[in-house]
């Protein structure tokens, strides 16, 4: 019995630049075999689009990842209001005083109005913010509909109704709605209002209410999934031989739906972020001092027509990231399955 992987590499090598590499290799005695990552890898790499957009993110994640050395070596950091501390940075209304929002040799985006903190240390440290809250609820959520979409799947039954059901009772909760109604609720549950909430403890709130809705779309597509192969001969085949369940799942099932999971993934990590950034926008996200893409993006609203510079930065960073995301989605689909794009 072949699986379907199996299935899908005899079937990838035959059309395509793969099968013409794999007939000059048989021309010249060598016998190469190939299997599915490294098809889907070879591509990824002619997917010139694909290949942009993988070095746009991983240049956001490695200076996110690298913000503290960043701040060191450009000799700011992301919370000194410099601004204030220096004379003749900012006016009497507390917009600086060079043009462009204060873009110089030594702050390189300009200045913050009022505040007077640098404006590319608040950028750096407001994407560690943002793809680090990102990538915590992206890994719970896939991690929920993994387990959730994968056993309601194979078992079936009472197991497949319940967990239905409760699927469907989650779909039924407008996200962004309840991302704003809960937070401040979920977080009055353990500090006063009189006491001001930790940063650590704001996080893991919103870490928590933005799991708990973000899971459903991907069980519901890996339920799909695992009801059409649970049905298949290698799956059948393995249960005859007394295989128990649990590795059936882990050796058959979940190598087979790799796919929908990495695509899907791609997608629900740029709709995290922007969700972030629009709850700290509306003031239920992260709050000062803490650098954040959304409060940037709430401040730059209220100085936009006096220094539209401001704006700039945030604005561009977030539509270059997300699309430059999204791109990646799409060419990674592409390259597990390469009819996709037909």
């Amino acid at each position: 019995m072949t699986s379907p992987s199996q299935a899908a590499l005899a079937g990838a090598e035959t059309p395509g630049p793969e099968g013409v590499d794999a007939e000059r290799g048989a021309k010249n005695g060598e016998l190469t075999g190939r299997s599915p990552g490294k098809l889907m890898w070879m591509r990824f790499k002619r997917d010139r689009v694909g290949v942009v957009s993988a070095c746009v993110v991983g240049f956001f994640f490695l200076v996110a990842l690298c913000a503290p050395l960043v701040s060191k070596l450009y000799g700011k950091d992301a919370y000194t209001r410099y601004g204030q501390i220096t004379p003749g940075l900012l006016n009497e209304n507390g917009y600086p005083v060079k043009p462009n929002g204060g873009i110089d040799g030594e702050h390189w985006f300009g200045l913050e109005p009022d505040l007077g903190r640098d404006v590319f240390m608040q950028l750096v440290y407001g994407m560690r913010t943002s793809l680090g809250l990102a990538i915590a609820i992206t890994i719970l959520s896939v991690l929920t509909a993994i387990v959730i979409g994968v056993a309601g799947g194979y078992f079936g039954g009472r197991t497949d109704y319940f967990l239905g059901r409760l699927t469907d009772l989650m779909m039924s909760f407008p996200n962004q709605l309840f991302f704003i109604a809960f937070t401040p609720v979920i977080g009055a549950l353990f500090v006063n209002e009189q006491d001001e909430m930790p940063t650590w403890m704001r996080a893991c709130v919103l870490i928590y209410v933005m799991w708990l809705l973000g899971w459903m779309t991907l069980a519901r597509l890996l339920r799909g999934q695992v009801l059409s192969l649970r049905e298949r001969e290698f799956i059948e085949a393995a249960k005859v031989a007394g295989t128990p369940p649990s590795r059936i799942v882990r050796k058959e099932l979940l190598p087979n739906v790799v796919t929908p999971i990495l695509v899907q993934s791609t997608y629900m990590l740029p709709n995290f972020v922007t969700s972030i950034a629009g709850l700290s926008f509306l003031g239920v996200g992260m709050l000062e001092p803490t650098p954040d893409w959304g409060r940037m993006f709430a401040t730059g609203a209220k100085v936009y027509q006096s220094d539209i510079t401001y704006m700039f930065f945030p604005g561009g960073a977030m539509v270059l990231f997300i699309v430059a995301f999204n791109l990646l989605g799409d060419s990674v689909r592409d390259a597990f399955d390469p009819k996709s794009g037909r």
